[in-house]
């Protein structure tokens, strides 16, 4: 896991050690352990990369690396886990390693199987890797883009790296803004991360299931992993169906407790964190595999005292379930304002709410010396966790919205005028002009997937929603507060063996009687806390938002309101906003629905204070 950096100057002038050092240093964050650069022969190439040593964390790991025979040239972020395996089936090939590195193994699959490598990957990543006899460059993502990868072309050059505010501050590309994407995120902050937009004209980003080569100047991106194509046969019984999700699970947690670093867990409380800790306990107890750490007792619990969305109470019973001593974050009143701008900054991008707890309990685990948290990420979006009494309001849009729509433009635009609508009926529409200076909806990835005829309107609904709009949006924000800290996050949940298997389940398997996430409910019988595994209430990672925004925010959004902001007052109302935000702070009327409404235009008002 690390921060990756690249340019290419495209008319053959050098590239200055200046350049990539400090496009690299803007990533410094996600790798703390070191540094490295390579240049091309005639240096108009130049990769950049830090280190979050985690697999052969000594000297064997450093990067960027190059293959034995000097051909290839490799930058990495991400992990392979089934790199034990693919290294076992390489050697017998004749492949020859010096390292005990996944990313030497990710070189000698590229020898071997070229673009052919990424189906037989288990794992999340972004990667680069140049040719030094054809100069030719290749990029890729993985299939649900859980790693980020941003890039920009200019007649000049391509630069590419691990975050958008690399590229932004990096001096090497034009760091105007993209007014459409700045509209569409105010109007939906859901609806940009699948796709190629950013916030900066420029920057574009490589979407998952993607790769893309550079040659002589010219990018050739293709989509090299649709879902739905690879979606396997089920058996035929649900006794037999819930036991194949069993073993998927349990796998997919094995496998991602290969490190040679201690591990631990993000536990909430809830389902999704509750079953891996749990899984994480029974497969210690079944026999520890090869290169698992044998350090992965540490369990980080973010607590709200007071507030309606702390789970603390079922947090120890998972706890205690998996025989672990939780270590206790108490997040209060007084942490609404702590490192606010450093939050907001580390995110760098607009969501629905402030994501200090996930910052916090992030830097929490850096503090105890763990640099790996494996997460219950994916679950909600594969299983249908949104979809029951209680659920915020934000969510209950989504859902909403998702309801009347498939996969077609007319669809999206559908959603977007059921959104507008609701807005306007509460009164808190601020895009100057309306719906008719609202651009289209942006091309997502899995808009266009055919999908089975047979699926009902749930199963296209979480389709979308794992692949096009919420789920994207969340493993962008995971990543950025996590590697703010340097830690590595990994997500059993979204080992592709496991979400395609569920993918293919009917919807009988995932929402039925009033409970979500059914098939992996009965798979956990007997493996967790009771009282969890069958417990309805949904309750997401999320700061306690209304309660600061009615008393220790109300300070910062009147003062991010007086602030002369030309670019947002361009696209924004700001009259109109500032006597809402007034009304709903003094009288202390912020619920979450109005939070996840009004907070994107502060959020935006913020970030475009800094953009440039």
């Amino acid at each position: 896991m690390c921060g990756i950096a690249g340019i290419v100057n495209l008319r053959g002038n050098v590239v200055g050690p200046a350049e990539i050092s400090r496009l690299t240093n803007l990533v410094a964050h996600r790798g703390p352990f070191g540094e490295g650069f390579w240049f091309s022969a005639n240096r108009n190439l130049a990769f950049g990369h830090r280190r979050l040593a985690i697999i052969d964390p000594g000297d064997g790991g450093h990067q960027p690396m190059v293959s034995a025979d000097g051909r290839h040239v490799i930058v990495f972020n991400g992990e392979i886990y089934n790199f034990l395996e693919l290294r076992r089936e390489l050697e017998a090939q004749g492949a020859v390693f010096r390292s005990q590195s996944d990313t030497e193994v990710i070189l000698a699959a590229w020898c071997a199987w070229q673009e052919g490598m990424l189906t037989r990957f288990n794992g999340m990543w972004a990667l680069a890797i140049f040719d030094t006899q054809t100069e030719e460059l290749f990029l890729a993502r993985d299939r649900f883009g859980i790693k980020p990868l941003l890039y920009a072309l200019t007649s000049e050059r391509f630069v590419f790296a691990s975050e958008q505010r690399a590229l932004v501050r990096s001096g090497l590309i034009d760091a105007s803004l993209d007014v459409d994407a700045a509209r569409r995120l105010m109007l939906d902050a859901f609806g940009i991360e699948a796709s190629e937009r950013t916030l900066c004209r420029q920057v574009r980003r490589l979407q998952g299931g993607h790769c893309m080569w550079l040659r002589r100047g010219k990018l050739e991106i293709r989509r090299w992993w649709r879902t739905v194509d690879h979606l396997p046969a089920i058996p035929a019984t649900q006794v037999e169906r819930v036991e194949r999700f069993r073993e998927l699970f349990q796998d997919a947690v094995a496998l991602r407790m290969r490190s040679d670093v201690p591990i631990g867990t993000c536990l909430s409380g809830g389902f999704d964190s509750s079953a891996v800790i749990c899984t994480m306990a029974a497969h210690e107890k079944s026999g520890m595999g090869p290169r698992d750490a044998a350090l992965w007792r540490h369990a980080f619990v973010a607590t709200f005292p007071g507030a309606s969305n702390d789970e603390r109470p079922m947090a120890e019973q998972a706890a205690a379930w998996a025989d672990v001593v939780p270590a206790f974050l108490e997040i209060g009143r007084a942490d609404a304002l702590t490192e606010l701008d450093r939050i907001l900054d580390d995110n760098d991008d607009v969501y629905i709410g402030l994501p200090s707890a996930a910052w916090l309990i992030y830097r929490e685990l850096r503090r105890h010396n763990v640099t790996v948290s494996l997460d219950g990420h994916g679950a909600d979006e594969l299983m249908g966790a949104y979809l029951q009494e209680g659920q915020s309001g934000a969510f209950r849009l989504r859902n909403a919205a998702a309801a009347i729509g498939s996969n077609s433009a007319l669809a999206r635009r559908g959603v977007d005028l059921l959104r507008a609508l609701m807005i306007r009926r509460q009164g808190h529409y601020f895009l100057r002009g309306g719906l008719r200076d609202v651009p289209p909806p942006l091309p997502l990835v899995g808009d266009d997937d055919v999908l089975p005829r047979a699926w009902g309107a749930l199963n296209q609904r979480l389709y979308r929603m794992f692949h096009s709009t919420v789920l994207p949006t969340i493993l962008r924000n995971f990543d950025r507060l996590s590697m703010a800290h340097g830690i590595e996050v990994r997500m059993p949940f979204m080992d592709w063996r496991l979400v395609t298997y569920t993918m293919a389940l009917p919807e009988a398997c995932k929402f039925s009687d009033g409970y979500s996430k059914l098939i992996a409910r009965q798979a956990m019988a007997n493996l967790m806390p009771e009282s969890i595994r069958m417990g309805r209430r949904k309750v997401g990672f999320n700061s306690p938002m209304p309660e600061w925004l009615n008393g220790p925010l109300a300070g910062w959004t009147a003062s991010v309101l007086d602030q002369k902001v030309p670019a947002f007052a361009e696209l924004v109302d700001e009259e109109r906003l500032r006597r809402t935000v007034s009304h709903l702070t003094s009288s202390k009327q912020w619920d979450w629905v109005a939070v996840g409404r009004i907070w994107p235009y502060l959020n935006m008002k913020w970030m475009l204070a800094r953009f440039a």
